[in-house]
């Protein structure tokens, strides 16, 4: 499976001064494969370490923090002599051994010559539970479920996605349909790597649901494992009222719907758990689309969507016939499907650097998808579940706030009017190249 964040581990690597790097995402998004896959193609010697599993190399770290010890302790575990540029040293599961968290720090500042990346299932949970962070002497990188991109090339549409980012739509034309099938199935399948990857090889669309139950089986032993009693309740009815939540015409979250009389306060920890080991995206909304977003933002008004397509599709219980049936998947529970493709490319394009949004008026009456900040933009997005292109709340936002540019994807064709770019849903990764020409401008 060809992973893009590769490139992004191959430019820390070739930094000649970098910091000890730490994999942030979901549980079961790919994190340990990913670093397993960049060791044994850039490095003659990987040194894997699971935190869960290897007991014994945790009690290194619990003597004292002096890495160039633990180093030399590393070497008679693993009878290998540790040469800095040639080894990698993967610390997995690393949120079981809060002092190799705290070791990072020394790692980067006494010897920096050595390639340590880590990982951990809830890292995120941990880091805000009090644990001693090396802020500052770690970079961090977020990983996300397989983009449709990275879909494409799992099933062997390599060619297909070139001709997509080569972005020639008389070429592309040709294709259409093609192309359009591929993204309905990934609207169902979604970008979990176990799930593509059985999907890759096995063709069984049937199994694909069966997996995905899993995966979410799985994060729910989470909730139960790792939540406070006193949270795990309301964390269970957040997680499955936000399918409901999203089928609603306007998808501001509203506290009322998971249960009669609930308040903000009574769920801030639910949400934060959800948040804070990736299973959710909260997008804020904004008053005013002005620099910097972020002071614009209201954190009282929000939409709730979960980390992946796919598994949002299973939450639902998105019958596998609705694949049958031409286009009518993008238009499933009000268009949310295709709002959550959106920020979920949105996010595996641009990663962290990208602040997302969305803009509604004070009565709801109009509502912009998503607002975006990159540099010196603030970029109106709307994402239409299919080829009908009227957008009401668009063209209220561009009368009242006139953006030098404005988005809009959908299942039609890229065409260009104005200030007004037209993307289809599968060429999202275009929305670079018109925020490069905007600022060439």
């Amino acid at each position: 499976m060809k992973r893009y964040a590769i490139s992004k581990l191959i430019e820390w690597k070739n930094r000649k001064k970098h910091k000890p790097l730490i994999l942030q995402g979901a549980r079961q998004v790919g994190k340990t494969w990913l670093m397993k896959e960049f060791g044994k193609t850039e490095f003659k010697k990987v040194i894997y370490i699971n935190f869960e599993k290897d007991k014994d190399v945790a009690e290194f770290f619990s003597k004292d923090l002096n890495v160039k010890r633990i180093i030399r302790d590393l070497e008679i575990k693993f009878e290998y002599n540790i040469v800095a540029e040639d080894t990698l040293i993967i610390l997995d599961e690393i949120q079981e051994c809060s002092k190799a968290l705290t070791a990072l720090k020394y790692f980067y500042e006494d010897v920096p010559q050595y390639n340590i990346i880590c990982a951990g299932s809830l890292l995120g949970i941990y880091l805000h539970s009090g644990v001693s962070f090396p802020v500052g002497k770690v970079e961090i990188l977020y990983i996300y479920p397989l983009s449709f991109y990275e879909f494409l090339d799992a099933l062997g549409q390599e060619k297909l996605c070139n001709v997509i980012k080569e972005q020639d739509y008389s070429l592309l034309s040709s294709f259409e349909n093609k192309i359009n099938e591929l993204l309905k199935y990934y609207f169902y399948i979604g970008g979990m790597p176990e799930v593509v990857n059985d999907y890759a090889e096995t063709k069984n669309i049937l199994n694909v649901r069966k997996i995905q139950k899993q995966i979410i089986s799985n994060y729910e032993r989470d909730f139960s494992k790792h939540v406070p009693k006193i949270t795990f309740p309301k964390l269970k009815l957040l997680w499955e009222n936000i399918p409901n939540q999203l089928a609603k015409e306007h998808k501001k979250f509203v506290y009322n719907y998971i249960k009669e009389g609930a308040r903000a306060r009574e769920y801030e920890n639910a949400m934060a758990w959800l948040k804070d080991c990736g299973l959710i995206y909260k997008v804020n909304a904004i008053s005013k689309p002005a620099m910097p977003l972020k002071a614009y933002e209201n954190i009282s008004n929000f939409k709730l969507l979960v980390c992946d397509i796919g598994l949002l599709s299973a939450l639902t219980k998105l019958s596998v016939q609705i694949l049958l049936k031409n286009t009518s998947i993008f238009t499933e529970f009000k268009g949310a499907l295709t709002e959550q493709y959106v920020l979920q490319q949105l996010k595996t394009l641009n990663n962290e650097d990208m602040d997302i949004f969305y803009w509604a008026n004070e009565n709801s009456t109009s509502e912009v998808d998503f607002i975006i900040q990159t540099d010196d933009n603030i970029i109106p997005l709307e994402a239409k579940a299919g080829l009908n292109l009227k957008a009401k709340s668009l063209k209220f936002y561009r009368e009242q706030f006139k953006p030098e540019i404005s988005i809009r994807t959908s299942l039609a064709n890229y065409k260009k009017t104005d200030d007004l770019y037209d993307i289809p849903l599968y060429a999202i990764e275009m929305l670079n190249k018109v925020i490069k020409e905007q600022k060439k401008k």
